[in-house]
């Protein structure tokens, strides 16, 4: 009872800070660059001045006598899928967050922005293979469901197959969605399902970093396990050169991995558990924003 009790005390917390981020910074921003799937029909009316006359029903205006337009409304439903990495590399955190609890946080805000202008919302859990799937709907409720799940789902799986859940995203999204994976990004290639996925749909990777990953303290020898194998390496960090390899194989690495989402037209937002996230997410809104003016 008492664990039931801490669980939905963290669901609240992240769901009060995350609406209050809606309400004062992000909700507009989200809806305006996010855009719905088309143009519907809705009605013709005469031509007034100032009208597009690229919009004018040839067909009604030779009908009628008068100049007729169609008026069209934006079909601003959207379907947001969160796909979010449970791999055990996620529950590593050296600073306030683990990478898996910011992967929630930050899923929350789109959720809740998502239900804000009446879309859908659904997730998708993985490791090396998917753990779960929850298909989009609205509501509040059903984005606390993903939530909770985000936070405290147990997967099988320790592995990273970023592939498979990209794989299964675009077997069960049949439409157009606007698609944020969540992920470490240490995983095997996925360039393959990554291309399928970009053209069919609007994807915004969100890599997810922990500053001890990007390099090693000088505290003697340490022993090493990976989370994901269990394999295990000794390392001296006391060695100014061992630490210096380290930090440009990372940083390499660093930059690889938005590098190669560019390629394939992928917006990202690299965040890190010893920052605030809001500068990052404000700067891609504000980034977008200015791409979708200039056309």
């Amino acid at each position: 009872m008492e664990a039931a009790r801490d669980i939905l005390k963290k669901i609240r917390q992240i769901e009060l800070k995350t609406r209050g981020m809606i309400d004062t910074a992000f909700s507009g921003a989200y809806r305006s660059v996010f855009k719905g799937r088309g143009m519907n029909f809705e009605e013709v009316r005469e031509y007034q001045a100032g009208d597009e006359v690229r919009a004018i029903d040839w067909n009604v205006t030779a009908r009628m006598g008068d100049a007729f337009i169609k008026k069209f409304t934006e079909e601003r439903e959207l379907t947001v899928m969160l796909i979010v990495d449970v791999s055990a590399s996620g529950e590593f955190g050296s600073v306030n967050l683990s990478k898996r609890e910011l992967a929630a946080e930050v899923a929350c805000l789109f959720a809740f922005s998502a239900i804000r202008n009446n879309d859908k919302v659904g997730c998708i859990l993985f490791s090396d293979h998917v753990e779960l799937f929850i298909p989009p709907a609205k509501g509040r409720g059903h984005a606390l469901r993903i939530i909770r799940e985000i936070l405290f789902f147990e997967p099988k799986g320790k592995g990273t197959d970023v592939a498979g859940a990209l794989v299964a995203a675009n077997r069960v999204l049949n439409r157009r969605a606007v698609v944020f994976l969540l992920s470490d990004f240490q995983a095997p290639d996925f360039s393959k399902p990554l291309t399928i996925a970009a053209r069919r749909h609007d994807v915004v990777a969100i890599p997810i970093v922990d500053p001890r990953e990007l390099e090693l303290p000088d505290v003697g020898r340490v022993v090493f396990e990976d989370a994901e194998t269990g394999e295990r390496l000794v390392v001296n960090t006391s060695d100014r050169r061992a630490r210096l390899r380290f930090a440009e194989n990372v940083a390499e690495m660093q930059e690889q991995i938005p590098a190669s989402f560019r390629r394939f037209g992928v917006d990202t937002i690299t965040l890190r558990t010893d920052a605030d996230y809001v500068p990052a997410l404000r700067n891609f809104f504000r980034n977008r924003e200015r791409r979708l003016a200039l056309g």
